[in-house]
């Protein structure tokens, strides 16, 4: 995918399980970030953001870096294709806020733009980076040079394969917080379908990211006190 190496046979093979115990990795980590942060310490929300943003930039930059994948040739990768999917992709998830979520109050002023940039932009691009970008790339990454990537159909497969390892990632995330461990679940890991398809269809990290933030400014700035996005809810 992005690693300048072309390993072959038992290389490929210690490459590929390299690449699933990241990802294996990245569900722990997705798991007990918001399970210990914000369910068990009950962190105030803009500081267990910023813990969790931390731990997935970390997460994300270490896997690129010990992996050997050039996060600079991620990023050129169909980029002007991948905006185009992120920001469609971001219109038809703030229209679905605005159409499941009633209207509430916001806070104004620079009280908002603080809330649009940190609570949207910043903790959105992280939770796409998260539960899609980071997902999806290990699992292409981990077929990198295989049979499968030298077929249509096989990179299909891959791409469902890659896919099912977002929606994982998804449920494990959301099932850390309290409020999630119920019949809400459903509505989170439904919308990863949505948000991870301009990462998918382009495999540059960029585009779930741009896709979920869309989302989490319309959250902010339609439903603050939402019950459904930006959690932890209490």
């Amino acid at each position: 995918m992005t690693d300048l190496r072309a390993p072959g046979g038992r290389a490929r093979s210690r490459s590929a399980r390299r690449h699933l115990a990241w990802l294996g990795t990245g569900l722990v980590v997705g798991f007990v970030v918001p399970f210990l942060f914000a369910d068990v310490l009950q962190l105030p929300r803009d500081l267990y953001y910023g813990v969790y943003i931390a731990s997935v930039l970390a997460l994300f930059v270490l896997w690129a870096r010990t992996t050997g994948q050039r996060l600079d040739v991620m990023l050129r990768r169909r980029r002007r294709l991948a905006v185009v999917l992120g920001l469609v992709f971001a219109a038809v998830l703030a229209v679905a806020v605005v159409l499941s979520e009633p209207a509430g109050p916001r806070p104004e002023g620079l009280a908002l733009v603080w809330a649009v940039l940190w609570r949207g932009v910043a903790y959105g691009a992280a939770d796409g980076l998260l539960l899609s970008a980071f997902p999806i790339l290990t699992v292409f990454a981990a077929a990198e040079g295989s049979r499968h990537r030298r077929r249509r159909s096989g990179t299909v497969m891959v791409g469902a394969a890659a896919l099912l390892a977002s929606l994982a990632m998804a449920t494990v995330y959301h099932l850390g917080y309290r409020d999630f461990r119920s019949q809400l679940l459903v509505r989170p890991v439904a919308a990863d379908l949505l948000w991870s398809v301009p990462t998918l269809v382009t495999l540059n990290p960029i585009g779930a990211p741009i896709a979920h933030a869309g989302m989490h400014v319309t959250a902010v700035l339609h439903s603050y006190d939402t019950q459904v996005f930006l959690p932890p809810h209490r």
